[in-house]
Order: C-alpha cells, then sequence, then structure tokens
C-alpha cells in the first residue's frame, strides 16, 4: 500500500503532498514505511515520489541497462540495475539506472546479491520525465558525487543532451556527438547522439 492510498488527489499534486505528508520524518522512520509505487526517495530532511515512468524513459532504461550489462557483466566489472534504493550518507534514493564496480556488491553468505544496498553507486543514471524538477534530480546526483559516487548521468530527453557529473561536482552539458564519459573500467564508447538515437524504433 502506497503512502497516498487512502488520499484522494489528482496525479499532480502527489508529490506536493507527499513532500508536506512527511516533511519532518527522519530517515530511518521513512525507511519503516511501505514501499510507494512509483518509489520514493528521502533527501535534505523530505520525500519525494519519482514519476510514473513513459515511453521515452522506459526506452533509455531498458537500453542503458543492457548496453552496460552486455560489456561489463561478462568481463566480472560491473553490474548495472535498474530503480535499485541506495541508501546512504543521510539520503536514500532510486537512481533509474545504478551501476555498482563487482567488488562492491554487497552479497549475503551464499553468495547471491543482497537485497539492501546501504552504499553510494559507482555510476547513477537519471533520466528526466516531463514535468519533473531538473533541480531536485540533479540534487540526487550531487549528493551521490559528494560521497563516493564516480559518475553521474542526467539524460534531458526534451533538450537532447545530457548533464554529466564527475567526483569532483564538476558538471558538463554534452550534445550530439561529444562522447560519454564512461565508468572506469567499463570498456564502452557513446556518443550522446547515439543513446538519443534508441528512441528511434
Amino acid at each position: 500500500m502506497g503512502i497516498l492510498d487512502k488520499i484522494d488527489v489528482r496525479e499532480e499534486e502527489r508529490e506536493t503532498i507527499v513532500t508536506t505528508v512527511v516533511k519532518s520524518i527522519t530517515l530511518e522512520k521513512f525507511l519503516q514505511l511501505p514501499e510507494t509505487e512509483p518509489a520514493s526517495e528521502y533527501i535534505d530532511g523530505e520525500v519525494y515520489q519519482k514519476p510514473m515512468l513513459q515511453g521515452e524513459h522506459s526506452r533509455f532504461q531498458g537500453k542503458l541497462v543492457t548496453t552496460i550489462n552486455e560489456v561489463a557483466e561478462p568481463q566480472k566489472i560491473a553490474l548495472a540495475l535498474p530503480e535499485l534504493r541506495c541508501t546512504f550518507s543521510g539520503a536514500t534514493i532510486v537512481p533509474d539506472v545504478t551501476v555498482f564496480l563487482r567488488q562492491r556488491i554487497p552479497r549475503i553468505e551464499s553468495g547471491r546479491i543482497a537485497n539492501r544496498f546501504e552504499s553510494h553507486p559507482d555510476w547513477a543514471i537519471e533520466i528526466l520525465s516531463p514535468n519533473q524538477s531538473q533541480t531536485k534530480v540533479l540534487r540526487n546526483l550531487l549528493h551521490c558525487s559528494k560521497n563516493g559516487t564516480e559518475l553521474g548521468w542526467l539524460i534531458l530527453p526534451e533538450e537532447d543532451s545530457i548533464l554529466t557529473v564527475h567526483s569532483n561536482q564538476r558538471i558538463q552539458l554534452l550534445a550530439g556527438i561529444d562522447p560519454l564519459p564512461i565508468l572506469s573500467n567499463i570498456h564502452l564508447s557513446l556518443t550522446v547522439e547515439q543513446v538519443f538515437r534508441w528512441l528511434n524504433i
């Protein structure tokens, strides 16, 4: 059951009400709440619910996970996962795609992947949805960067461009044939143009 299941509101009001309802909640209490659909995130003492996935967003997400894993997983370098909750440094966020280096993936005693990831991703990718706040999404990536994440991407579909966030908090806006930075040791070559070409079915 989601946090707003018993509140009768229009979809466009949900984010505002989620923030108001749990504005003063602690991270510990937030993590005890039932998961929402779409997922909710907690950062800087406030809660935000992610928007429902739409066509472009889903296509980018699926292609990114597949493309990265085709290169990184067989070589046992890293693993890309969609919609993974990462809890670290006083926040819990759910990037659209997270990439963890193999040695940093939490495991249980049997060797299987753990359910809880209580650390920063090595590479975090966000895809901006229509009417979603670019500032809020960028804040998530900057939080990652500040706390150990090597690389962040923010894909901007309406602008055909990608913001990249580096470990020193440096931000670049890339477009067209600009080559995209890739997580260390993953031998993958992509341009912004190639990524946006995925939308052409």
